[in-house]
């Protein structure tokens, strides 16, 4: 069993910045895909940003202004998010894949005032 621990959302004014981390119980080395996804009120889930096999992939609507990265020391994921718009607000979640076993966050809410 994974468990995922969130941290790093907050409020912020648009322009600003923020780091999401997602602490991972257990090594993140093994892991198939570690990523961050984002749902806003009345939308559906979707990917912002995923690492795969050393390689990384962004929504075209943050390409530019958000960066994924790990620390295989630390067993954690981060997201770095610069340029923050109003559009970025949601609730922000981290998802890993272990195997067949995928596994979620709890969430954190991230909210961009104009």
């Amino acid at each position: 069993q994974v468990q995922l621990v969130e941290s790093g959302g907050g409020l912020v004014q648009a322009g600003g910045s923020l780091r999401l981390s997602c602490a991972v119980s257990g090594s993140i080395i093994s892991l198939n895909f570690m990523g961050w996804y984002r749902q806003a009120p009345g939308k559906q889930r979707e990917l912002v940003a995923g690492i795969t096999s050393g390689s990384t992939n962004y929504a075209d609507s943050v390409k530019g202004r958000f960066t994924v990265s790990r620390d295989n020391a630390k067993n954690t994921v981060y997201l770095q998010m610069n340029s923050l718009k109003p559009e970025d607000t949601a609730v922000y979640f981290c998802k890993v894949i272990r195997g067949r076993a995928v596994y979620w966050g709890q969430g954190t809410q991230v909210t961009v005032s104009s």
